[in-house]
């Protein structure tokens, strides 16, 4: 992809991956599955991406490796400019709590808690005081609709209103990009559409969005399409119109 330079000293690239492999191996050395192969991608800051591919392609271990959830076995890895690919587990941990959104299929809210609760998990990990924290949650539960569901639990809203919290929660530490892991998987076509337009809304106000799916539907909305084919990238495509 060819991209211009960052004109005040930023990265180009909020993600980097280069030359990225991922092997995992059996108990007795012996190699299971080549799951990413010399894997080298760009996403710019702002970029819409779809990552696509059929079961086993590698779509899921990518994007493991872009959320920090793995270490890849070779290669190099830049987020904003600073590689994690060696990181330890500690490192991965504090990288991923302030550097990425996750939005996750099966919503992941904790039932216990209200939703502005829900929203503040990722920020009390990073130590940021009571006061703050409740302040940013509601500002993002109105951002996504809900700021008349405060204290509601997620069992008392429906799937595209818990979906709805996950996208506040991912926005609330101001993250680096959001990854989206099959966001409308567990909601019906209207349902999804509408978070499908809430995540354009997101993209258009600058913020960059990953989106692991299957569903070319998903896909059209994005402004490129990265297809996944037994661990290398078999194509790279910018959408010449995203759905608006």
């Amino acid at each position: 992809m060819n991209e211009t330079p960052s004109n005040n000293g930023s990265p180009s690239y909020v993600a980097e991956l280069r030359g990225i492999s991922k092997t995992y191996f059996k108990p007795d050395g012996t190699v299971l599955v080549e799951a990413l192969r010399h894997i080298d991608v760009n996403i710019p800051h702002g970029e819409y991406v779809a990552i696509m591919g059929a079961s086993g392609s590698g779509k899921s271990t990518m994007m493991n490796i872009l959320g920090c959830l793995d270490q890849p076995t070779e290669g190099t890895y830049l987020l904003d400019g600073k590689d994690v690919a060696r990181m330890d587990d500690d490192e991965l941990s504090r990288v991923r709590g302030r550097k990425i959104g996750f939005i996750f299929q099966a919503f992941n809210l904790i039932s216990e808690l209200t939703i502005v609760d829900n929203v503040e998990v990722p920020l009390f990990y990073q130590g940021v005081p009571k006061k703050e924290r409740r302040e940013q949650a509601i500002e993002k539960l109105k951002m996504v609709g809900l700021g008349d569901r405060l204290t509601h639990r997620p069992n008392e809203l429906s799937g595209g209103q818990q979906q709805r919290v996950a996208v506040a929660r991912a926005l609330v530490t101001s993250p680096s990009f959001i990854m989206a892991d099959e966001p409308t998987g567990n909601l019906d076509t209207k349902t999804g559409v509408e978070i499908l337009e809430l995540i354009s809304d997101l993209h258009n106000q600058g913020i960059t969005i990953l989106v692991v799916t299957h569903d070319q539907r998903v896909a059209d909305r994005c402004e490129r399409i990265i297809w996944l084919t037994d661990g290398e990238v078999e194509s790279d495509r910018k959408v010449e119109k995203a759905v608006s």
